[in-house]
């Protein structure tokens, strides 16, 4: 399976202007979320790119992408009618290719020397099946992603054959059903924000779609049929993702990004400058006031 096609979506009414931020990108360079997830998308090879945006965004986005900004296609999500809906829009563009699928609210960090997109690509290149990668997840982060439950496979530490998807289970509901032995106790596979989809997936979304209508919002149901028509396995990517739609997502990934960069020494040190000057502030308050 060669992917040579990448999607990202960004329409969300509510996240459509957060991969337009700023940060601090590991080599010390200010660039837009944006930029930060294309750079992710070339690390993997993959140079044709669709952006799914809302209507009236395409100029900022531009503006946002710099030099990627010559390889993407913009593709408007016209109604606000969720996740599964905005990827649908992209089926033209994938035609009939597997694709890599990102969202716009997410930023990776990998641990090693390649991207979190390019392990990924480069695993459903050599497993020739759908991918999407997960990450081990504490149960209090459950009602923001979907989760997978399945087992290890064969000789891959790293990988599972998908068995089962919920979309935000309770940790009830994951207990149950989502179960993957090696895991410590309270955490589950959640998405990681990154899935490679074979050519039929959008066809079978389109189908769902028709069916139910404005009741499939989110990917996860469609990503259950999947696995019940073919081979799909989940993967445990070297890296992190951070969502920075959640409170304080974006100081968390700025940190995260500061931490694995060329800088880690300056910033170690300014953050704790930053933590003894409070604990010095807290000791102060606490001493009793002299007569």
């Amino acid at each position: 399976m060669k992917v040579t096609k990448a999607v990202v979506t960004a329409a969300s009414r509510q996240q459509r202007h957060l991969p337009l931020q700023s940060l601090v990108d590991r080599d010390g360079q200010t660039k837009s979320a944006l930029v930060i997830i294309l750079d992710e998308i070339a690390r993997a090879n993959i140079d044709q790119i669709a952006l799914v945006i809302a209507p009236g965004d395409r100029d900022a986005y531009i503006a946002a992408a710099g030099p990627h900004a010559r390889n993407l296609t913009f593709i408007e999500q016209a109604e606000p009618r969720g996740y599964a809906h905005a990827v649908a829009q992209a089926r033209s563009f994938t035609g009939d290719s597997p694709f890599l699928l990102l969202v716009g609210d997410h930023l990776y960090v990998s641990r090693g020397k390649k991207g979190c997109a390019q392990q990924l690509v480069e695993f459903a290149s050599t497993e020739n099946c759908a991918i999407s990668a997960v990450q081990a997840t504490h149960e209090s982060k459950l009602p923001y992603y979907g989760a997978v439950g399945g087992r290890r496979s064969g000789s891959h530490s790293n990988a599972y054959e998908v068995r089962e998807i919920l979309e935000k289970p309770t940790p009830t509901q994951a207990e149950q059903q989502l179960v993957v032995p090696g895991l410590r106790n309270g955490h589950y596979l959640c998405f990681f924000g990154m899935h490679v989809l074979p050519p039929g997936f959008m066809q079978l979304l389109g189908e769902m779609l028709e069916g139910e209508g404005n009741t499939l919002r989110a990917l996860s149901p469609a990503l259950a049929r999947l696995a019940q028509r073919e081979r799909y396995l989940a993967l445990e990517v070297e890296g992190r993702r951070y969502d920075v739609g959640l409170k304080y997502g974006l100081l968390t990934a700025q940190l995260a990004l500061a931490l694995e960069g060329h800088d880690r020494a300056e910033v170690l040190s300014g953050l704790l400058e930053l933590v003894a000057a409070r604990v010095n502030a807290q000791d102060s308050a606490s001493l009793p006031a002299e007569a």
